[in-house]
Parts: C-alpha cells; structure tokens; sequence
C-alpha cells in the first residue's frame, strides 16, 4: 500500500515563501506524473501543479509563475516551492500521483492529512 506524507505547511506572510515536501513509501521512478492537490474550506480540491518523469509541469494559471515543482527519483520526494504567497493560496495541499487523461488522483484511496498552508498577516 502506497503511502503518501505531504510536509513543509505554516502560516507564512503575504509574500512570503514555504517549501512542500511529498515522501512517498514506494518508489516515484517508474510514475510518469506527479501532483500537487489543494483544498480550501468550502472549496472542492483542486490540481494546481503536476511534474512528469521527464520535468515536463503544468501549472494552474492561479500558481504559474509562482509555484516550481520538482522531483526527486532518488529520494522518492516531490516538492513544491511556492513564492509569493497570496491569502488566496490559504489552503490543504495533498500530493498524488496524476490520471494524465483526467486528472484525478492516481490513488485516491490514500489521501492523507495533507499539509496546512495559511497565508495572513
């Protein structure tokens, strides 16, 4: 069974930075993309970036240009480093792996506590 540890939340500034980290239990190497999910109170989670295996990523149009996410095969870690924190970014952020067609979460059945980012004064 798949496990999934997002670390790396807090409460940041307006303008501030933070660094996410995805340990995965099982190796990443062979999965062509990985994601970053985002949930907000009230708000249905959303995709807002994704990193193939090889570096091609998409972003949501609300993160690019913000938001870099990269990969670690070797250490089975994604990472999200997100600049330039806005209040609207305040939310549960979760890591899967990604349905390219879709995408949906590749285990959907593992979705964690997710790591809290708040952005306020």
């Amino acid at each position: 069974q798949v496990q999934l540890v997002e670390s790396g939340g807090g409460l940041v500034q307006p303008g501030g930075s933070l660094r996410l980290s995805c340990a995965a239990s099982v190796s990443i190497f062979s999965i062509n993309a990985m994601g970053w999910y985002r949930q907000a109170p009230g708000k249905e989670r959303e995709l807002v970036a994704l990193i193939t295996r090889r570096g091609s990523t998409n972003y949501a149009d609300s993160v690019k240009g913000r938001f870099t996410i990269s990969r670690d095969n070797a250490k089975n870690t994604v990472y999200l480093q997100m600049n330039s924190l806005k209040p609207e970014d305040t939310a549960v952020y979760y890591c899967n792996a990604v349905r390219a067609t879709t995408a949906e979460a590749f285990y959907p059945e593992v979705w964690g506590q997710g790591t809290l980012v708040t952005v306020s004064l």
